[in-house]
Parts: structure tokens; sequence; C-alpha cells
């Protein structure tokens, strides 16, 4: 079934919507939650409530890009859940090691409350990953978008792990000099 067609099943209030909406994206938001996650059932709990959440947002919404939507809604599911589950921990999974190399080019808020700068920072940001080559884009946003590991990355792309590396490193260091020259970092 077509994206149109789900979206338009949302929006007439039918049930087969969601079921539409499990056969064909499924998969693809578990495998979201789960790299966030790591968690079989708190993965399967986060796919779930992506369904809710949709459900409550259709309408009004209308989202273009039925994928991205729903990929951003586990997304923050899952992250919230992640928080939640380890406040004052640092696990071991792929997240935190994620986070942290990002953290030195990344500025540091130290209030939560200032979403016109953080508006400004997803917008420079974005404009950053719209001047990459697509497949150094690719792999930034597998690695730090959903979270794949650098093998899963280097398997996807048949890659070496090391040339992913180096490559998301030199990414991660022209973002800082991109986010200073923006007077963003």
């Amino acid at each position: 079934m077509e994206d149109r067609e789900i979206v338009d099943l949302y929006w007439a209030r039918e049930e087969q919507a969601l079921e539409e909406t499990q056969s064909k994206y499924g998969a693809y938001c578990w495998r979201i939650a789960h790299n966030i996650l790591r968690s079989r059932e708190d993965s399967e709990e986060c796919v779930n409530d992506t369904w809710l959440r949709a459900w409550n947002a259709m309408p009004p919404q209308r989202p273009a890009i039925l994928s991205s939507f729903l990929g951003c809604i586990t997304r923050n599911l899952s992250l919230d859940r992640y928080k939640a589950g380890r406040t004052g921990k640092r696990g071991g999974g792929q997240l935190p090691l994620a986070l942290e190399e990002l953290d030195y080019c990344l500025p540091g808020t130290q209030n939560v409350e200032q979403a016109v700068e953080e508006a400004e920072l997803a917008q420079s940001v974005d404009r950053f990953l719209r001047s990459l080559p697509e497949k150094d884009c690719c792999i930034f946003l597998r690695r730090y978008w959903y979270v794949d590991s650098v093998l899963e990355i280097a398997c996807r792309y048949h890659m070496a792990e090391g040339t992913v590396k180096s490559s998301l490193h030199r990414t991660r260091e022209r973002l800082r000099v991109w986010l200073e020259q923006e007077g963003v970092g």
C-alpha cells in the first residue's frame, strides 16, 4: 500500500491504518528502537507507542514522508526511554558511544529552555549534512541518527571498519569547524 493511502486511512480513522503501518514500517521502526535500546521488549513497546503517537497525530498532521515521520517518533520515544532507564548511568551500548563521539563538536547547553538556540543548531546541522557528499552523509546518519555500530555501517557499505571510523572522524571534525563558522560551536 502506498504511503498516501496509509495516511488517508489515518485521516479516515480506519484501524487498518495501524495494520498497514505495522506491515510496511514495523521492521524499520523496530530497528531504530533496538539500535538505541538494545532490548527486544523495550523496542517492541516503543514501536507500539509509535503507532499510538501516529494515530493521535493524524489528523491534523499529514506527513509528506511517512517513513521519516514514523522514524522520528520512534527515535524520540526510544531516546526518552533510554534516558529514563539509565538516569545517572553510562551503559555499554552504541548510544553512549555515539553521543560521546559527538561531544567535542557540539556546543553544550546549560539551559535546556533555550529553544531558539537549539532550533538554530538543528538548522545549521541540517545545512551541514546537505553540504556533504552522499556517502559521507549516509555514514554519518547511520551512526548518529540510526545509532548503527561501526561494524554494521562497514558491512552495509562494504568498507573496512577503520575506513568507517576515519570517515566519521573527518565528518565530525568538519561539523565542529562548520558550527564554529556558523557561530554555533
